[in-house]
């Protein structure tokens, strides 16, 4: 419900605020004290179209806030939560609140957080209806007259089977044009699908194949690598060119040219000893080095054989790595994606050759899931009809007390074309009005005049106060052109309504006055020059006073005290 509503610098309100309660809460005063200020301002903190001219005379804004405590589970913080909406602690209040500029710009928040204009008008519209003699919320609007009425008298279980069904069927329905689709693009592409599946199978990637083919390439290009260089060494000594000699043959040549300086056994003539030991040393050198070098050959010659490539292999994985590496690129896919690619040509091809089968298959469930949800939204549309009537009676019954006992309440079903059936059925409700006999019935706003509409709403509102997620209802001069029994049992059902929800009602009225829970005097006073509005909570005493005003005019007599008296102890009858 509405606890709270401050009002900055709107009209003739400089500063306002007012603490609001459950049940019934009557605003009065005279005439131009500034009531539909209050409503105004009400209403520019739902959402409603913002004036220049609410800004009052002198200050750069105009300011509204309405504070809301609500239950945890009101839909209105599904709404909320999707739109990002979030509250601190969720059990803090809900607050709209919004700003005016005299150049008719506004800005709007919701929990000091900025939204759009639409957004507060639709938070507004979960918590609060307004019924006016020159604008109406909530009830006269269409779209909600199909809810009102299954809230009224469904099952939530027969609307729950046909929401159900149509998701179903929706469902049935994607899943049919998704394979249409797939088939038509599949034929409209067959050859193609058709060589390139052939090229893929042909290939076979298989999965992690580039990363092996590249580990298997590195290490054949090193082993290659190695070979190459354990030839050249072994080239080196042992060259194939003639016209080289080899390290060895070298080592042998010098050891046959120093022999020749040592003398033969036979031979007298000697080298002198020191040069003989040279000589020696030199030769027995150059044996030891064609030794090593006769072994550095054999090892050599070993590493060759251990280090020798396979220049094929090698030859086969590049082949294979750049093959599976081209298609890729041919297909604008990753090596690692061309199985899944494969794969998926393949499963469309499938569809393609067994694609009447499956389309039959597709077809037969859609034919069902339709046949599901007919039977269900015409199981929902029976008791629709039922439901239609009993609303009718009970509203029909509520009518009389408001003075509009000539008026015929008519709740129409009206049956949808088939493609425009929905999640809520084969229908469309709507309330319409006959205000008069001979009238043809007509839509509630557009039939009845301010005042019929205001207490048709009343009417209405007693049959489903309690079906509603409302918590706030307003009426502004309900009471409008009726007085005595007739107002008197307005003020009953407005109290009546009032049990189950909150209800503000601007009154002129002293029956509907006196039947509040809570009254508010609605006055204007001049300060500094200046007019402003007041809202003033009266206590009893001074209830007693202002509903004789409301009974007596200017000049209060004693026998206005008593009628207010026995007014203000009326009981619901």
């Amino acid at each position: 419900m509405l606890t709270h509503l401050s009002i900055r610098d709107v009209v003739l309100i400089e500063k306002l605020d007012l603490g609001l309660a459950p049940g019934l809460t009557v605003l009065t005063g005279e005439t131009g004290a500034g009531k539909s200020i209050l409503l105004d301002s009400l209403g520019l903190a739902l959402g409603e179209r913002a004036s220049g001219g609410l800004v009052r005379s002198g200050a750069s804004q105009a300011s509204v806030s309405a504070i809301f405590e609500i239950a945890s589970d009101h839909p209105v913080f599904a709404l909320l939560d999707e739109h990002g909406i979030v509250r601190e602690d969720p059990t803090d209040p809900v607050v709209l609140r919004r700003i005016v500029t005299p150049d008719a710009r506004s800005r709007a928040y919701i929990c000091d957080q900025p939204v759009g204009v639409g957004l507060l008008r639709r938070v507004g519209a979960h918590l609060v209806e307004i019924q006016g003699q020159h604008e109406q919320m909530g009830l006269a609007d269409q779209s909600t007259h199909l809810d009102l009425l299954d809230a009224f008298g469904i099952a939530p279980s027969l609307r729950e089977k046909t929401a159900q069904t149509f998701r179903q069927w929706a469902a049935a329905r994607s899943a049919l044009k998704a394979a249409r689709n797939d088939m038509e693009a599949a034929a409209r592409e067959e050859e193609w699908l058709r060589q390139t599946v052939d090229d893929l199978e042909r290939l076979a990637p298989q999965e992690g194949e580039e990363d092996a083919l590249a580990a298997t390439r590195v290490s054949l290009q090193r082993d290659e690598r190695r070979g190459e260089a354990v030839a050249a060494a072994l080239s080196e000594l042992t060259p194939r060119d003639r016209r080289s000699s080899a390290p060895a043959a070298a080592l042998r040549s010098a050891s046959r040219a120093l022999a020749r300086l040592l003398p033969a056994p036979t031979e007298t003539e000697t080298l002198s000893d020191s040069h003989q030991t040279q000589a020696q040393d030199a030769l027995d050198a150059l044996g030891k080095a064609e030794e090593a070098l006769a072994e550095a050959e054999m090892l050599l010659s070993r590493l060759a054989a251990d280090t020798e490539g396979d220049p094929r292999l090698l030859e086969e994985t590049e082949e294979r790595l750049f093959a599976l590496r081209a298609e890729a690129r041919k297909h604008n896919v990753s090596v690692a994606e061309l199985p899944g690619f494969l794969a998926e040509l393949k499963r469309r091809l499938a569809a393609l050759d067994s694609g009447n089968a499956e389309l039959a298959r597709l077809e037969t469930a859609l034919t069902e899931a339709r046949l599901a949800y007919e039977d269900a939204a015409r199981t929902l549309s029976a008791a629709r009809k039922k439901a239609a009537e009993k609303l009718e009676k009970a509203v029909s019954a509520e009518l009389r007390p408001v003075k509009l006992e000539r008026a015929r309440f008519i709740v129409s079903l009206l049956p949808l074309e088939p493609d425009h059936w929905n999640s809520q059925g084969m229908e469309q409700a709507s309330f319409l009005i006959a205000a008069n006999p001979g009238q043809s019935p007509g839509p509630l706003a557009k039939v009845a005049s301010g005042g019929e509409l205001s207490r048709l709403m009343l009417a209405l509102k007693v049959v489903l106060a309690e079906r509603s997620d409302v918590g706030t209802l307003v009426f502004d001069e309900v009471d409008s052109g009726v007085g005595g029994a007739t107002a008197s049992s307005i003020g009953d059902r407005l109290h009546k309504v009032a049990q189950d929800v909150q209800v503000l009602v601007v009154t002129h009225s002293p029956q509907v006055a006196a039947r509040g829970d809570h009254h508010l005097r609605i006055a204007k006073r001049v300060r500094n020059d200046r007019t402003e509005t007041l809202a003033e909570p009266l206590p009893h005493d001074a209830r007693r006073e202002e509903i004789a005003r409301m009974l007596a005019g200017d000049i209060i007599t004693d026998a206005a005290r008593g009628a207010a008296d026995s007014l203000l102890g009326h009981q619901i009858s």
